[in-house]
């Protein structure tokens, strides 16, 4: 099975208190299946988004522990080149979009990881690059 880049948005939603509806319970599980399959790929900027904003430093603690089990993916040169490109492809056809999410979908891209995520930006970076999400259908 193909390794899953798992977004931001989805582990906030995982450590949410409570999950509606059938879309976010199916990424929830999702979330859960890809990490007990082994399939996970973490990298630095998504830990790092996963653990800002905590203002509590107990529970800031005890994510960054429990978050430390999975170990980052290394980031090249080449792959920070390449979010740089894909997001001058993207620009180039009215799409615009953050430094992390052209650097996931760098990563992903390079490697061909599927991207998780509940960020409808992907949507539109897909059209104009090679990613691959990793998406509910119907939803």
């Amino acid at each position: 099975m193909t390794r899953v880049l798992v977004d931001t948005s989805v582990w906030s939603l995982a450590l949410r208190k409570k999950v509606h509806g059938p879309a976010e319970i199916w990424y929830v599980s999702r979330l859960a299946e890809v990490i007990r399959d082994l399939h996970l790929v973490m990298i630095g900027p998504i830990r790092q988004e996963i653990l800002s904003g905590l203002s509590d430093e107990k529970k800031y603690e005890e994510l960054r522990q429990k978050l430390s089990i999975f170990p980052d993916h290394v980031i090249s040169t080449q792959e920070y080149e390449l979010a740089a490109k894909l997001n001058n492809e993207c620009r180039r056809h009215g799409v615009q979009g953050s430094h992390t999410d052209y650097l996931i979908c760098s990563v992903a891209q390079s490697h061909g990881f599927r991207i998780l995520t509940l960020d409808k930006d992907f949507l539109r970076y897909r059209e104009y690059v090679g990613i691959t999400l990793d998406e509910l259908k119907d939803a």
